[in-house]
């Protein structure tokens, strides 16, 4: 049997890494991508480019001789925006951020699906959400929350018009996770101090989120298609 072909976005660090690494523990061939060229099996893309996403995308098709069973939309920016810059500043923040946290993953996902469409495939496609996506985030991250809603959005209705033909979305919101692009992030919040508003007593680790990732890629029912999976900690409980 053809090996399986997943499409990593952010897979060089943190979640994205740990993906990768459980999904190929799974038997699955993994395309990686990171902004800067890493190793054979990553591909680089600056996704803060308009036209990185397609590039991307129509180089790991090539690498995958044509299949793509699973695509994964992980790559992410988070950088603070205080209301408090210049007005061009403000609007290049945000627009940065939309571009790379939604923008890109829209445009992966639109590939992906005509792809999948096109050949009378089945495919599935993971989502690396936020809570912050349902709870909204600091003052100084209206850009971030704003996209991972966009894309919980984004995702419903991927899952709600394209689930007949077999193609299947699943999202999950992590809340704050052990990963190098938090770190400024907590330690602006007071670090352990933050932990007091987790009711689990500590934030999320990569390979607790890679394990939902995979079992979203891999072993979720097809009648799951369009939920939502927390990892937050019980930090925000819908």
């Amino acid at each position: 049997m053809t090996q399986p072909v997943a499409l990593v976005t952010g897979s060089s660090r943190g979640i994205g890494l740990a993906i990768a690494r459980r999904l190929r523990q799974r038997g699955l061939r993994v395309i990686g991508h990171a902004t800067r060229a890493i190793d054979a099996d990553t591909i680089p893309a600056d996704l803060a480019d308009p036209t990185a996403p397609g590039r991307l995308w129509d180089e790991a098709l090539d690498r995958a001789d044509g299949q793509i069973a699973m695509l994964v939309n992980n790559a992410g920016m988070f950088a603070a925006n205080p209301i408090g810059l210049s007005d061009i500043e403000w609007l290049d923040n945000w627009e940065d951020t939309l571009r790379i946290n939604l923008t890109a993953a829209a445009e992966l996902s639109r590939f992906a699906v005509k792809h999948w469409l096109a050949d009378d495939q089945p495919g599935r496609i993971v989502h690396i959400a936020s809570r912050a996506g349902y709870r909204g985030d600091s003052p100084d991250h209206w850009h971030y929350a704003a996209a991972k809603a966009g894309m919980i959005a984004m995702h419903k209705t991927i899952a709600r018009h394209y689930a007949i033909k077999g193609i299947m979305s699943y999202a999950i919101c992590p809340g704050f996770t052990d990963t190098s692009m938090a770190d400024d992030y907590l330690a602006s919040r007071g670090g352990a101090g933050l932990l007091a508003d987790i009711p689990l007593g500590r934030v999320a680790t990569p390979d607790e989120i890679a394990t939902m990732a995979v079992f979203c890629a891999l072993d979720a029912p097809e009648s799951m298609t369009g939920a939502v999976l927390d990892a937050n900690g019980a930090s925000y409980v819908r």
